[in-house]
């Protein structure tokens, strides 16, 4: 089964590291993303710009409307994310739990949507 795991964490608190830590930090996340792709959970996985580039677009009644940051009131922000294959739920937990964002932020973990064939 396929599973996103959604990686959060604070950008104050990585605005604050170091060079020498973020580049610790960004050296523990592409080992951690080889480590899943050579034991072939890793579909995918991408970092995502600062949540002050973001914007939420929303269509009401046929009217779209498009505003700032996803999550501008909000301490953790979503950074990147990781597509996996699991077993299971257990698995895919056990998974999120070697990212190395987990142990500053958090790692939210969602089973893929199987949508009905026609």
């Amino acid at each position: 089964m396929k599973y996103l795991c959604l990686i959060y964490y604070d950008e104050q608190r990585v605005d604050e590291m170091s060079d020498e830590q973020w580049q610790a930090l960004v050296a523990r996340c592409l080992a951690c993303g080889e480590e899943l792709s050579a034991s072939g959970h890793m579909l995918a996985g991408e970092p995502l710009q600062a949540v002050r580039t973001a914007r939420t677009v929303r269509v009401r009644d046929g009217v779209a409307t498009v505003v700032d940051g996803p999550f501008a009131e909000t301490r953790e922000q979503l950074a990147g994310f990781y597509l996996i294959e699991a077993a299971d739920q257990g698995e895919a937990e056990a998974i999120a739990a070697k990212i190395p964002p987990a142990t500053f932020g958090s790692v939210e973990v969602r089973p893929l949507r199987q949508l009905p064939q026609r």
